[in-house]
């Protein structure tokens, strides 16, 4: 019986191996993840995609390594001053150096961003997954309740969801976008689990007597997961703009939590006055989102020979 998955296994390494899986004659057929990682080394957009992504994590855990300055500390007296030696991105209205509270703003960016496209993947592609292995009740259960959350408008449910929360953490706001962030990732992740337990070796192996744990981990899961993987990857990115976006509106980070969408909140108003406050933050967020969706985009080329 062993020898008979052994042979249903070797059966999944050759279905895996697409078209484009040997380099010459005689040379080894590469799998879809070497295959796809041949492709992204030569892709330029994932290469500068994945270097302003790596400065971001950089200075979001070591901020002090380009900006020497407390994001706290402010003057009154240099309310709204422009760019000056040692200060180039000018100060906002409390004399808070723009500069260090740029800097300093990726941390909160990047860790809701982080944090809730785990916490969104994990639950997402497990609920899903088993929804479309098992399907029956559970699957049209999980349908139904992620049906629900869809129909829930976003910024509206998080002025309700947080309107109520007081803590000055980013946990609430990682907890928000996980509520309604799992649904997406759980039809993606169940529609390719159908379609995965649908290949040949998976039969195989079904038709030898493997297990439904040994074939979901082994045949379905690893051959299912480079879409959940590409959605998570871009919605990175536009869970750290719907952070700004809640901490904007005043539900989301709250001081003394320092984040790209407080500041920009702060400068809203004084757009005609003092520019600078806005347009520092802002450039931030935009270049983050940006990255993140760049390095989604990249993936999914890689990822799916269709698009090659």
């Amino acid at each position: 019986m062993d020898l008979a998955l052994e042979e249903a296994e070797s059966l999944e390494g050759i279905e895996k191996t697409g078209p484009r899986g040997g380099t010459g004659p005689g040379e080894k057929p590469r799998s879809l993840w070497s295959d796809a990682w041949h492709q992204l080394r030569r892709n330029p957009v994932f290469v500068i995609s994945s270097l302003m992504i790596l400065f971001l994590v950089i200075i979001s855990i070591w901020p002090q390594l380009i900006a020497s300055g407390d994001p706290l500390q402010c003057d009154l007296s240099k309310s709204q001053q422009g760019s000056s030696p040692g200060h180039p991105f000018g100060y906002d209205t409390q004399g808070c150096d723009v500069y260090t509270r740029t800097v300093y703003g990726a941390r909160a960016s990047i860790t809701v961003g982080v944090c809730a496209t785990l916490g969104a993947a994990l639950l997402g592609s497990v609920l899903g997954g088993l929804a479309g292995f098992f399907g029956g009740w559970g699957d049209a259960l999980l349908s139904r309740v992620a049906d629900i959350f869809f129909g829930i408008p976003v910024v509206l449910g998080g002025l309700v969801f947080l309107s109520v929360v007081t803590s000055t953490t980013v946990w609430p706001v990682v907890g928000f976008i996980v509520l309604l962030g799992w649904p997406q990732i759980a039809r993606i992740g169940r529609g390719s689990v159908i379609t995965a337990k649908q290949n040949d070796y998976v039969q195989a192996a079904r038709a030898l007597g493997a297990g439904n744990g040994r074939m979901m981990l082994r045949h379905v899961a690893p051959n299912a997961v480079a879409p959940v993987i590409v959605v998570a990857t871009i919605a990175l990115g536009t869970y750290i703009a719907l952070e700004a976006t809640l901490s904007f509106l005043g539900v989301g980070l709250r001081p003394p939590t320092v984040s790209w969408g407080i500041d920009i909140s702060n400068a809203a108003s004084q757009i005609r006055n003092a520019p600078h406050m806005l347009l520092w933050p802002a450039g931030a967020l935009s270049l983050t989102v940006l990255a993140f969706i760049m390095l989604g985009d990249a993936v999914r080329d890689a990822l799916d020979p269709k698009l090659r």
